[in-house]
């Protein structure tokens, strides 16, 4: 039977389809995500220039790379950061981060590590020596919740000691020198929070539908895949 499908753009493919999001009518189903593909495709012929970066989103699923097409689904995130019962929280702002705001989120008598990663923006050169004077980044803010709710199960899978999670993740311009993102993660010894730390700040690169786009400073931009990504462009050359 068919059926009426809300879809939502992101990063470039918003840019490419010149909306945010459409109503798509009469879609058959069931449909695959690559038949969903193809049809949106078919209304926007732009879209193709993303045909091997991108990822197409269904319900309980997601999009990744330098585009961003999802279909819609609401999903709420409740965290007790004041509980001493394990936490997890995921913060996207504009504002400023503050590294002890999120120091002070996994803090507990019980642990005696607390491991943390902050990212900046860097000054990177790029192609015709082009500078990066800042990064856009955007996010699909409520499958964002659950995907970075499904990183933190895993990390509690694989490091059992792990109390509290706490990531903040700044939207928006971020200049060279500013933080883009400040993590936390407390645990009674430092072994399993520093590796629990590094997993968790490549699984929020690889599955957390957050995009970003490099400012230069010959004002030209350009919206960037994360290399940990399965369909990263840059994975698939290390193969």
């Amino acid at each position: 039977m068919p059926a009426q499908v809300l879809v939502l753009y992101f990063a470039k493919s918003a840019e490419l389809t010149g909306v945010k999001q459409e109503e798509v009518a009469a879609v058959p189903t069931p449909i695959s995500s690559r038949d969903l593909w193809n049809l949106l495709l078919r209304r926007h012929p732009r879209y193709k220039a993303l045909c091997d970066v991108d990822c197409a989103c269904v319900p309980g699923g997601r999009g990744r790379g330098g585009g961003g097409a999802a279909s819609q689904r609401r999903i709420e995130h409740e965290a007790d950061e004041m509980s001493e019962e394990q936490s997890d929280a995921l913060k996207l702002s504009h504002d400023w981060l503050s590294v002890q705001e999120v120091v002070d989120a996994v803090n507990s008598a019980s642990c005696g590590a607390v491991s943390v990663f902050i990212g900046t923006t860097r000054e990177d050169v790029v192609g015709g020596g082009r500078k990066v004077s800042a990064l856009v980044y955007e996010a699909y803010e409520a499958m964002a919740q659950s995907e970075f709710s499904k990183v933190c199960a895993d990390i509690r899978e694989r490091w059992p000691s792990v109390t509290h999670i706490c990531a903040h993740h700044r939207l928006g311009c971020v200049k060279v020198g500013e933080a883009s993102v400040v993590m936390a993660i407390s645990s009674p010894h430092r072994h399993d929070g520093l590796q629990a730390i590094q997993h968790c700040i490549e699984q929020l690169k690889a599955n957390v539908p957050i995009w970003k786009k490099e400012v230069y400073d010959t004002e030209e931009v350009s919206w960037k895949e994360n290399s940990e990504c399965p369909w990263s462009s840059h994975r698939k050359h290390q193969c």
